[in-house]
């Protein structure tokens, strides 16, 4: 007789979830094995029969399952899917993670999302598939993907259409595969544009709304999140829901830095304001980074004094003054010329001030009483004054430059922290005058943001204290590379940089976070988790969501 493990290995389910079946040829043996009757011509009925069973058995369960992402195909869409060309589904900025998916959906409509979905969740536990919604691809660590799933290509949708709505509260209403450079072209016809930015305004609105959306206006404005009225969604159930603080307000928070768990971000109502034409674009530098940070948080709580505030670190780049000379003028051209790094970590201050070129004496005068407050470098005062949109859509001209010279599509494992700001000087002595003293591997920003600015009813996990600082490490790997500049290198110093965090007890959080342990995604929500898994059983009880995220796993009947 055959034994048990072997019968298992051949037949019954197998492991991880999925099902492995015998072929006629092994059923035969096993079959043979159960039953070692002599060659009689009722035994020999009996075998066949059995054998034709198993057979049956065989072939239904195969056809199940491999036609499951097939059974897709009867779907009644405007757009379509396609289950040939997916490799490009499974691959993002970060460029460490591919995972193809089984299709990739390319909705013209709401509906074709809300159909796609609601057909993954009548197939129920059984069903092996799950979706994510990709939009521009710019995700660090596979979150926008979904292997063996479907990926949704967020921006083939064409419904909604774009519109600008003016008057007394100006907003824009918005597909959430749009991209934010093109809700700023349309906005500006209008005289108008979104009040908080993210550095990078090629992303989609979905994309950047299921995180956070920060950048140098988040200390006055909030995050992106802080700025929008309504949402329409697309639950784990298929359900298109439309939400706000008024209705549906549950869903509404839960959406907002949920990190795709709960829905899919189909609409965006986006809040606007005046737009100006110009900006005073100034880089100050410091030596030291207390005056640095104090200096800060003095811009922060300042009224009126600057629109953007940032700050980077300067870690042994002795030809940097030099690069920024062809955009930048120097205040002072003789002091400049004169200032030397020798080496040293530097801390550049980064501000902007809106104007309209018929206020420019005005602003000149407000910009130089701000200025007259900080204690910088004297001799580091650059000065540039570009329109709008060129200081908006500043770091495209950086991608165009890097996609040139064939330096865009390799390995970021970029580090994004918020650390509170009782612990921000602790962690510069730490970091910055230790683990990166002797370099860097790209731009690394660091700047306060008010905890008041934010709602605590979304998603979004931040520090406890009232001024956090956000600190991106923004890595590039040389793929080839095996020294400072490739890709274990980095990794391994963001290691330590984490590791420093957590035995220094910092109370850091992550933002645009990335774990592979439901445990440590409940010790980075911390007490705010239970809300969290609350919410996601209430609207995507399958978890077919965003798996890309692995915060939850697909529970499936034969795992």
């Amino acid at each position: 007789m055959v034994d048990e493990a072997k019968f298992g290995d051949h037949f019954v389910f197998g492991g991880k979830g999925r099902i492995v079946v015998a072929t006629v040829r092994k059923s035969a043996k096993i079959v043979k094995s159960f039953f070692p009757f002599p060659h009689t011509k009722q035994h020999v009925f009996i075998r066949s029969l059995i054998i034709l069973f198993l057979s049956c058995i065989t072939v239904k369960l195969n056809l199940c399952f491999s036609s499951i992402p097939y059974s897709l195909k009867t779907l009644n869409l405007e757009g379509h899917f396609n289950f040939d060309e997916v490799h490009h589904a499974a691959r993002d900025f970060g460029n460490r993670y591919q995972f193809l998916p089984s299709a990739v959906l390319h909705p013209k409509s709401v509906s074709d999302i809300a159909t796609t979905i609601k057909h993954i969740w009548e197939m129920g536990p059984h069903s092996e598939l799950t979706v994510a919604a990709r939009g521009h691809g710019h995700s660090l660590q596979g979150q926008a993907q979904s292997h063996r799933g479907v990926v949704i290509n967020m921006e083939s949708l064409q419904d909604p259409k774009m519109q600008v709505y003016a008057g007394n509260f100006p907003y824009v209403d918005v597909s959430g595969g749009e991209l934010w450079i093109n809700i700023l072209h349309e906005s500006l016809k209008y005289g108008l544009a979104p009040k908080s930015w993210t550095d990078y305004l090629h992303l989609t609105v979905g994309g950047t709304l299921s995180n956070a959306g920060i950048s140098g206006q988040a200390f006055r404005h909030g995050p992106q999140i802080s700025n929008v009225h309504q949402l329409e969604v697309i639950t784990g159930k298929g359900e298109i829901i439309n939400c706000s603080e008024k209705q549906n307000s549950e869903l509404f928070h839960s959406v907002l830095g949920g990190l795709g768990q709960f829905g899919v971000i189909t609409r965006a109502r986006i809040s606007l304001e005046p737009a100006p034409e110009m900006v005073k674009w100034i880089r100050v530098l410091y030596d030291d980074f207390a005056t640095f940070a104090r200096d800060q948080e003095h811009l922060t709580s300042a009224e009126n004094a600057f629109d953007y505030i940032e700050g980077f670190v300067i870690v042994n780049r002795t030809g940097l003054l030099n690069n920024w000379r062809s955009s930048f003028n120097p205040q002072d051209p003789i002091q400049a010329s004169q200032f030397k790094t020798d080496g040293k970590t530097l801390f550049c201050l980064e501000l902007a001030k809106y104007f309209n070129p018929d206020k420019n004496e005005k602003v000149n005068q407000e910009v130089e009483n701000s200025l007259s407050l900080l204690s910088y470098i004297p001799s580091t005062l650059f000065l540039s004054e570009v329109s709008y949109l060129q200081f908006l859509d500043r770091v495209h001209v950086s991608e165009v430059k890097l996609r040139s010279k064939g330096l865009w599509e390799v390995p970021h494992p970029w580090l994004n922290l918020l650390i509170p700001r009782s612990k921000i000087h602790n962690f510069a002595e730490k970091v910055f005058g230790n683990i990166l003293k002797d370099t860097s591997n790209g731009p690394i920003l660091i700047y306060p943001v008010n905890r008041s600015k934010w709602d605590n009813r979304t998603s979004a996990v931040i520090p406890e204290e009232d001024i956090f600082y956000l600190v991106a490490f923004l890595s590039s790997a040389v793929p080839s590379s095996t020294g400072t500049e490739g890709l274990e290198h980095i990794l391994n110093q963001n290691k330590r940089i984490l590791e420093y965090c957590e035995t220094a007890y910092l109370g850091v959080k992550q933002y645009l976070p990335h774990y592979t342990t439901q445990e440590q995604w409940r010790t980075h929500f911390g007490p705010r988790w239970e809300v969290f898994a609350q919410r996601k059983s209430t609207y995507d009880p399958l978890a077919i969501l965003a798996p890309g995220q692995r915060i939850f796993q697909k529970a499936i009947p034969f795992s």
